[in-house]
């Protein structure tokens, strides 16, 4: 049996955490792709994708492998499938965000977080096989289900709250709650795997890259990227809501007329003259509009 526990809470604690930042990351960028429109809605969606996706999702599921050995076997990861593993969670969350946000009808709830449910189960499972060691995984059925639903049911709530939050303390709560969603799951999952050893007697590391080589570079990349491009996007945006503010409004202009541009006509008094528009008399001080 793996060890699931083998440093302790260290490693448990350190992915919760990790996967409470995605989740709160996303779930704001998400909040501002609700209000924008066009290319700014997209790329708050692509970065909210890469939070929930990347950070929330993927980086807490191989955090999480590394505190996870097998006692007295070698373990490496592929690298391909380590990276398919990343890309299918952050796809199919940013198409499920993308179907959310156009039509906020419970059936296209149901249906996006089935679908990101799918993806979040594919990428636990296409994480495991990517491992790589002298003996045969297996996965027990009760241990495996329980993980499969907790997946659908975690997506789904993600997905509600990624449709109604607007302010940070409530997406905080919602990010402590999903952050200990993805990691039952995980741990839920990793609870029924078991390792049978190989009939033959193997020497040497098997094919593949160390975690240290391979994961934590990516994600440190992925954090880096998303530290990049949301600093560009809020000084955009700051930027954007300061035009807005100093642009006048069509309503302080709508009332405005200028001098010599619409015919007016004393409310006392007979009408006066182009002439004589420009010198009312004393007691003419009330002007309506001529009609």
């Amino acid at each position: 049996m793996a060890d699931i526990f083998p440093q302790g809470l260290l490693t448990p604690a350190l992915a919760y955490t990790v996967s409470v930042i995605g989740s709160f990351l996303g779930l704001v960028f998400t909040s501002r792709a609700r209000r924008a429109s066009g290319l700014v809605r997209w790329q708050w969606l692509v970065l909210a994708a890469l939070s929930l996706g990347g950070i929330a999702v993927w980086s807490m599921h191989f955090i999480a492998m590394l505190g996870h050995t097998i006692p007295g076997t070698i373990i490496r990861y592929d690298p391909f499938l380590t990276i398919v593993s990343g890309l299918v969670p952050i796809l199919l969350m940013g198409l499920a965000l993308h179907l959310v946000i156009q039509n906020q009808s419970n059936g296209r709830l149901l249906l996006s977080g089935t679908l990101l449910g799918v993806g979040v189960v594919s990428m636990h499972y296409t994480g495991m096989a990517s491992i790589n060691l002298h003996g045969e995984m297996h996965h027990a059925a009760g241990p495996v289900i329980a993980s499969c639903v907790i997946g659908l049911v975690a997506s789904t709530v993600a997905l509600w709250f990624a449709r109604h939050l607007k302010h940070n303390g409530a997406i905080l709560g919602a990010s402590l709650v999903m952050g200990l969603a993805v990691s039952a799951m995980h741990y839920t999952g990793m609870a029924g795997m078991h390792v049978v050893d190989p009939e033959l007697t193997h020497y040497g590391a098997p094919n593949g890259a160390k975690a240290a080589e391979l994961v934590l570079p990516l994600i440190v990349g992925l954090f880096v990227f998303l530290l990049i491009c949301s600093l560009f996007l809020l000084l955009s945006s700051e930027e954007d809501d300061r035009r807005d503010y100093t642009r006048p409004s069509h309503r302080s202009t709508e009332h405005t007329v200028l001098r010599g541009q619409d015919p007016y006509a004393p409310r006392h008094g007979s009408p006066v003259t182009p002439l004589e528009r420009d010198d009312p008399r004393p007691g003419d001080d009330v002007w309506t509009r001529r009609r």
